[in-house]
């Protein structure tokens, strides 16, 4: 691997802002003919980033990471994973996921990455967003730095598959493949979504601000069935939103500061989801804190 293919890819012309909103067929074939080159890239820059080392378990909660520690070791102990879940909403569980006194070093490695003048895709639709990226292999144009990779990974198996098949085991073979993105909110550039839900199985939305790091507005409502109305929802430094994919929510206007989260997509084969109300088995604990063995497939859902 060579310095030159930093160089060259730093050189890249991206495609317009909107050619890849309107998903033009040269922006799949910049993708397509630079893909090796950006991986290369990713690679060589990441050898120049002295906190690359940081991205590790250390990130994690403390007393999540203990308990997740407990539960793989032995399945019957998953109850204390589960105490450190609130439901906040039907089908929504707030968590804390990453120690916010840790959050500075991967901003720190995160800004460093956004300001590396190589090509990044930002999640369609969102082409505005400065911290936008998408996270997964399965992407074209994704962030490949190895460090970074083997952390997705970490969150994805260790932590967010395992919780997820607690909470709803339902998924449990709708939740082999993976896909994620970064999005960040301010108020001159992408500042919302409209009311949606997710083609997944399962959603983790973490948030990345650091402590003092403020912001105003920018609530994520979800529908309550229970109640049968929009539940506001505010993310504080490190915490996290759990919640089944087909979950109506709604990220309101940022007013003020800014708001950066990670994304990430639990679902089948090609994108299969549980149907709509499917009763939930009962599982042996055995089967949640288990590593799916399952092959990855290509497809992306945007």
């Amino acid at each position: 691997m060579s310095a030159i293919q930093l160089q060259r890819a730093q050189e890249l012309r991206l495609p317009s802002q909107t050619a890849m909103l309107y998903r033009e067929s040269s922006v799949q074939h910049f993708w397509d003919t630079n893909k090796s080159t950006l991986i290369d890239a990713w690679a060589e820059w990441e050898k120049t980033q002295e906190n690359s080392f940081l991205l590790n378990g250390s990130l994690f909660d403390k007393a999540l990471r203990e308990a997740i520690t407990q539960a793989w070791q032995d399945p019957s102990k998953e109850f204390a994973v589960k105490d450190l879940l609130t439901e906040v909403a039907s089908d929504v569980y707030q968590l804390q996921l990453f120690d916010p006194a840790k959050l500075a070093a991967l901003r720190a490695y995160l800004k460093n990455a956004w300001n590396a003048q190589i090509p990044l895709r930002p999640p369609y639709g969102i082409a505005l967003n400065r911290g936008g990226a998408m996270l997964d292999k399965r992407s074209e144009g994704y962030f490949a730095a190895p460090s970074f990779q083997a952390f997705y990974q970490e969150v994805l198996d260790i932590y967010m598959r395992p919780i997820s098949r607690l909470l709803f085991p339902e998924i449990i073979g709708f939740d082999t493949q993976t896909f994620g993105f970064s999005i960040n909110y301010k108020p001159t550039t992408d500042n919302s979504l409209r009311p949606h839900s997710d083609a997944s199985a399962v959603t983790l939305n973490v948030n990345l601000n650091i402590p003092g790091e403020e912001f105003t507005g920018s609530s994520v409502d979800f529908f309550d069935q229970s109640s049968g109305k929009m539940i506001p929802l505010t993310f504080t430094p490190g915490s996290a939103m759990l919640h089944r994919g087909s979950v109506v929510h709604t990220a309101q206007p940022i007013r003020s500061g800014e708001r950066t989260n990670f994304v990430m997509w639990l679902f089948g084969n090609r994108g299969q989801t549980p149907l709509p109300n499917t009763t939930r088995p009962i599982i042996a604990a055995t089967e949640r804190w288990t590593k799916t063995q399952s092959l990855t497939d290509n497809y992306a859902p945007f």
